[in-house]
């Protein structure tokens, strides 16, 4: 019987929040020979069953990792949690990955030495590292990128207080750039917006979506999207 060779690259785990940023870090470390991404972690604020921030549902995140063809950690945080809640479930969700000897941890993060701060700070307490594939890009040039290379995307949810309402559910697409207004940064890196990819590079099939209901919630405005079976969203679904 063949012995099968183990592979030489490090694991490593990627911080997916289901958006473009996230989906352009996943394509750069698997063209980059030295890592492979051994799962996705998604924080999910439980009760609303939905990934933190984006508001994306879990069905659909759970439908997105099963079409890039990687397993799903979830850090299942409360409704308004405390950043202590956050850190220790996000401790939690890395358990049994560290336990396999992974010490580093991808992220999307562009810009915000704030942000990355923080992280380094939290993975450090954790015994872990950040790695961080797009840091500096020049954030219009990778959003033109972002479009050029196929991948497809929705505005999920969108901070009124920088970006008018009227982008949530949209295509995230050539229209859309131009359309954006000059203070605000192409790929939403100060918060404007943030996306859900449904197709593109590194996907083994779409994720089918309807768009539902728009709503403000928490200061923000929510796009919902609804999974698409082979009869359509349910009615619970397009009731939810």
């Amino acid at each position: 019987m063949a012995v099968r060779a183990e592979d030489p690259r490090e694991a490593v785990l990627l911080a997916w929040s289901g958006g473009k940023d996230s989906a352009l870090a996943l394509e750069a470390l698997r063209a980059d020979d030295a890592v492979r991404v051994d799962a996705l972690v998604t924080t999910v604020t439980a009760g609303y069953e939905r990934i933190s921030m984006h508001g994306v549902r879990r069905t659909l995140l759970a439908a997105q990792a099963k079409a890039v063809g990687l397993p799903l950690l979830e850090a299942r945080i409360p409704v308004q949690a405390s950043n202590d809640a956050y850190e220790a479930a996000f401790a939690a969700a890395l358990a049994p990955a560290r336990a396999r000897g992974v010490t580093r941890v991808a992220y999307g993060d562009l810009f915000l030495t704030d942000v990355r701060t923080y992280r380094e700070r939290q993975l450090g307490v954790l015994g872990m590292r950040g790695l961080f594939p797009l840091w500096l890009r020049d954030t219009a040039a990778l959003a033109r990128e972002f479009i050029a290379r196929g991948f497809q995307a929705v505005l999920v949810c969108v901070d009124p207080g920088q970006l008018d309402p009227s982008f949530a559910g949209r295509l995230f697409d050539a229209a859309l750039l131009r359309e954006l207004p000059s203070g605000v940064d192409p790929c939403g890196e100060n918060g404007e917006f943030h996306t859900f990819v449904f197709n593109g590079p590194g996907f083994q099939h779409p994720v089918p979506i309807d768009i539902g209901a728009v709503v403000l919630r928490d200061g923000f405005v929510f796009c919902d999207l609804l999974p698409v079976t082979a009869t359509g969203p349910s009615a619970a679904e397009q009731q939810a």
